[in-house]
């Protein structure tokens, strides 16, 4: 019965091992996004803009903008603010910009990665402003878009009041630190203080005109 037992319990572990060496590299910050991209940057850019689908989707709608003004757009759809600190050094670090502009938060709000506070994410943007500071990157922070709701998490009832809080708290600590802030909050509000309808399909993510808007308020601030 002993031997029954133990040849059991070897086929098993032979089993996990023979599972384990078949998984997948597991990319959690999705390194390797860009990791080809960054391979081929050979002029030192004027900014890195950072961040999650926003800042994804504004490449890939205006990508003329970022060519023009040699600016590098290192966002990745649905990455929390975890995730672009873990990949902080590689996408935005290597490339010694001028500036690093940091739009990020709204996906923390999402719990896109599981339930975290508004001062935790407000953390998270610290480290990245540490970071960048550490390596003589100038920070500029960014106002998240002002969603008034989350359509892939209808759940969440409180979305304006935790982005107004998390606005507030960027605001603030710029100005405690003499950063530079790009206000796309009161940018692209309407008279409620909510994205404009106009200018999103979904309240967080911008269209084309949300962001030319945007382009606008940026170059204003880093030129």
């Amino acid at each position: 019965m002993r031997r029954v037992i133990i040849a059991a319990l070897a086929a098993t572990l032979c089993a996990f091992s023979a599972i384990a060496q078949d998984l997948p590299d597991n990319d959690w910050a999705n390194f390797n996004r860009y990791a080809k991209a960054n391979s081929e940057v050979t002029v030192k850019p004027l900014a890195v803009l950072m961040g999650d689908s926003i800042t994804d989707g504004w490449f890939s709608k205006d990508p003329d903008f970022f060519k023009n003004n040699n600016l590098l757009g290192r966002g990745i759809s649905g990455q929390v603010t975890s995730h672009m600190v873990a990949r902080f050094r590689r996408d935005v670090v290597d490339h010694h910009p001028k500036y690093v502009v940091i739009l990020a938060g709204i996906n923390d709000i999402a719990r896109n990665n599981g339930y975290i506070s508004v001062e935790n994410t407000f953390g998270n943007i610290v480290s990245m402003c540490e970071i960048a500071k550490a390596n003589k990157i100038k920070p500029v922070l960014c106002t998240l878009v002002p969603s008034a709701y989350i359509k892939w998490r209808p759940a969440i009832k409180d979305t304006k009041e935790q982005v107004a809080k998390l606005n507030t708290m960027i605001k603030e600590y710029a100005k405690a630190k003499h950063y530079k802030v790009v206000d796309y909050a009161t940018v692209l509000a309407d008279a409620n203080g909510e994205t404009r309808a106009d200018l999103s399909g979904d309240s967080v993510h911008p269209n084309l005109d949300g962001y030319k808007l945007m382009e606008e308020a940026l170059m204003k601030v880093i030129r």
